[in-house]
C-alpha cells in the first residue's frame, strides 16, 4: 500500500512513521527543504529527540510526488493552512484522513466538512482523533483514539490501517462530534494552563474542565452532533490529556499567558503552532451565531483578542450569576 501524507511537524512525522514501521510505502510532504534533507539521512525530527525515520518513509517537498497514486493520502497541517494546501492539491481520488483538530474561522466549518467541500466528495474522508502526544506515540506507548468518516466502512477500513500493538483506534460513527470534540478542547486547555501558572489549584482546573466540557457539548449539540461523542476519547479522553501536561502546547500557552508573557512572544517561545489560538475566533464566532452562553470560551478569546488579563478573567467567571447545574 502507497500512502501520502501531508505535513511534517511532530504529529505528522509521528504518525507517517508508524504507518511506515506497518510496511506501508509512505512519502511525507514538507515544506522544509532542511528538514527534509536530515530526517531522510536519518536524523531524529526536531521536534522528537531519539526518533529514528523507518526505511520505508521518504519526506519530500514535492506535493504532487506526494499525491500522486496513492491509496490513501492523509494528513496533519495546520486547521488554518488545510484549505489552501488542498487548493494547491492535484484532484485526490483516494480516501484521505484527517488528523489535525480545528475549526476554520468565518465559515464555522470542521476539517472533514473543509475537506469534503475541497475534495468534491465527502464519502472519501475520514478522521482519526482522540487523546494522544506524538512524544509518546513516537515511543510507542499504549495510545486509543478514534476514527471516523461519513462512510461507516471507510472508518473501519482507518481504524485497521492505523492499528498497531500500541495504538488502538476505534471506530466512531459521528465524525462531526469527534472533529468539535478534538477542537474546542484545545481553548479549554489554554484556560487551565492559565490556572495552572497563576497556582490555583486543582478544583479550579476540575471546575473549568467539567464545565469547558459543558460548553462544547451545548455547542455540538446544538450543530447536530451526538452529545454522547463528547464523553468518549474525542471529548473527554482528549480534554483530560491536554488539561493536565505541559506537553500540550495549549496548555503550555496558557501557562505563559498566566506568567505574562504575550500571546506572539508564547507561541514564540513554544516553537510550534497552538492550535486553540486560531479555534477560539471560530468557537467565538460559532457561539455568538448559534446564541449560545461558553463564558469559558469567552473570556479566552477576551484574553487574546481584548486584553483582558487572566486575573480579571477568573473574577469575571466566579461573579457570574449562579445558575441551576444542567447537564
Amino acid at each position: 500500500m502507497k500512502i501520502g501524507y501531508l505535513g511534517s511537524g511532530a504529529w505528522g512525522f509521528c504518525l507517517a512513521n508508524m504507518l511506515a514501521g506497518k510496511g506501508y510505502d509512505v512519502t511525507c510532504w514538507t515544506l522544509l527543504p532542511e528538514l527534509a534533507d536530515k530526517i531522510n539521512r536519518g536524523e531524529p525530527h526536531p521536534n522528537l529527540p531519539g526518533s529514528c525515520r523507518h526505511r520505508n518513509l521518504t519526506l519530500t517537498t514535492d506535493l504532487q510526488e506526494t499525491l500522486s497514486r496513492k491509496d490513501f493520502v492523509i494528513e496533519s497541517v495546520t486547521s488554518k493552512g488545510l484549505r489552501e494546501v488542498l487548493q494547491k492539491s492535484e484532484k485526490i481520488n483516494c480516501p484521505f484522513v484527517l488528523t489535525s483538530k480545528g475549526i476554520e474561522q468565518d465559515t464555522g466549518l470542521t476539517l472533514p466538512q473543509v475537506a469534503s467541500e475541497c475534495i468534491g466528495d465527502r464519502e472519501k474522508v475520514a478522521l482519526v482523533s482522540g487523546p494522544s502526544f506524538a512524544a509518546e506515540v513516537v515511543k510507542g506507548m499504549p495510545t486509543s483514539v478514534v476514527s471516523s468518516a461519513y462512510n461507516q466502512a471507510l472508518s473501519e477500513e482507518v481504524s485497521k490501517l492505523f492499528t498497531t500493538d500500541s495504538f488502538r483506534v476505534y471506530p466512531n460513527a459521528d465524525i462531526l462530534g469527534v472533529a468539535y470534540g478534538g477542537a474546542l478542547k484545545n481553548v479549554l486547555a489554554i484556560a487551565c494552563g492559565i490556572t495552572e501558572g497563576m497556582n490555583l489549584g486543582a478544583s479550579a482546573k476540575a471546575a473549568l474542565m467539567t464545565r469547558g466540557l459543558h460548553e462544547i457539548r451545548k455547542l455540538g449539540v446544538k450543530c447536530g452532533c451526538r452529545p454522547e461523542t463528547f464523553y468518549g476519547l474525542s471529548g473527554m479522553g482528549d480534554l483530560c490529556l491536554t488539561c493536565h501536561s505541559m506537553t500540550s502546547r495549549n496548555f503550555q500557552f496558557g501557562y505563559l499567558l498566566a506568567k505574562g508573557k504575550s500571546a506572539l512572544a508564547a507561541q514564540q517561545e513554544i516553537g510550534m503552532v497552538v492550535e486553540g489560538v486560531y479555534t477560539v475566533v471560530s468557537a467565538h464566532q460559532l457561539a455568538q451565531k448559534h446564541h449560545i452562553d461558553m463564558p469559558i470560551t469567552h473570556v479566552v478569546y477576551r484574553i487574546l483578542h481584548d486584553g483582558l488579563s487572566p486575573k480579571d478573567a477568573v473574577v469575571k467567571l466566579m461573579s457570574r450569576k449562579i445558575k441551576k447545574e444542567h447537564l
